[in-house]
């Protein structure tokens, strides 16, 4: 990421952790609820902010839940860049992206990363800033004065979003917009914000500061050779169970299948 990947993850999480923030992820998380319940598998992995102290997917069917950060901390139980995770190809269920494409310096490489750990059919959630919006024209006022957050924000749009997600052969199921009117003043103010912020989110008007995009992996999974990793050093995590083995009934009556058959003309005679 550009700078320090932990700085910038500090100060995103301390803007979640402001009024407004918390307004936003608490939008987020019933956004991204009902997207949830049809999600099924065996692992769910979230990459970006507020991920252990914070997470999205506490209301997921999936038990399994990884929380993967670029450096250690409360409730991270993976810690590793975005564009190089140490998970095998076609062994995540359901994945929410939450804000890791705008401040990374190879989005492209994370989003391939991400297609390549997803199963197929798996379930991809998006999180991303809206650069056409209130907020959109605020945060880039906001890099143009050198604020230390902003300043590294690099929005990718839904509709570049779409298009790279396209070339992965993943296939984009619908995309709910949030945060329409950040909820600001105090009284009547307050409530007519937050009012028409609910009314914009219900109707599902693309002017939110905040879009939810939500995709599967369409193409098949492949059966990647294991000997190249391991020769260049790289270990994978495994995630997909295996398994048990069944035995083998034995046949009544007769010879094994492993057994040489009795002679034909031993028989005649």
């Amino acid at each position: 990421m550009r700078r320090d990947c932990s700085d910038i993850l500090t100060e995103l999480e301390c803007w979640y952790a402001l009024d407004s923030g918390q307004y936003l992820l608490d939008a987020t998380r019933r956004a991204i609820q009902d997207l949830l319940d049809t999600s099924f598998g065996y692992h769910i992995l979230q990459l970006g902010v507020s991920g252990g102290q914070q997470p999205l997917c506490q209301g997921s069917p999936i038990n399994h839940r990884l929380f993967c950060a670029s450096s250690p901390a409360q409730g991270v139980n993976l810690v590793a860049d975005a564009a190089e995770l140490p998970l095998e190809s076609d062994s995540v269920d359901a994945i929410i992206a939450h804000h890791c494409l705008e401040f990374a310096a190879r989005p492209h490489q994370v989003l391939r990363e991400i297609q390549r750990v997803l199963t197929p059919q798996g379930q991809l959630l998006v999180v991303g800033f809206n650069p056409y919006s209130l907020m959109g024209c605020n945060t880039r006022v906001r890099g143009l004065l050198r604020d230390p957050l902003w300043a590294a924000h690099q929005p990718v749009s839904e509709h570049r979003l779409t298009d790279w997600l396209h070339l992965l052969g993943c296939e984009v199921l619908d995309t709910r917009w949030l945060y329409a009117l950040p909820p600001v003043g105090h009284g009547r103010l307050r409530r007519l914000m937050s009012h028409g912020d609910r009314w914009a989110a219900r109707h599902n008007l693309p002017v939110g500061g905040v879009y939810v995009l939500h995709a599967t992996k369409q193409v098949a999974g492949l059966n990647r050779p294991r000997q190249p990793l391991l020769v260049r050093g790289k270990r994978l995590i495994g995630l997909v169970p295996k398994p048990a083995p069944v035995p083998t009934p034995t046949p009544r009556g007769g010879y094994l299948s492993t057994d040489i058959p009795p002679d034909e003309g031993s028989l005649a005679a």
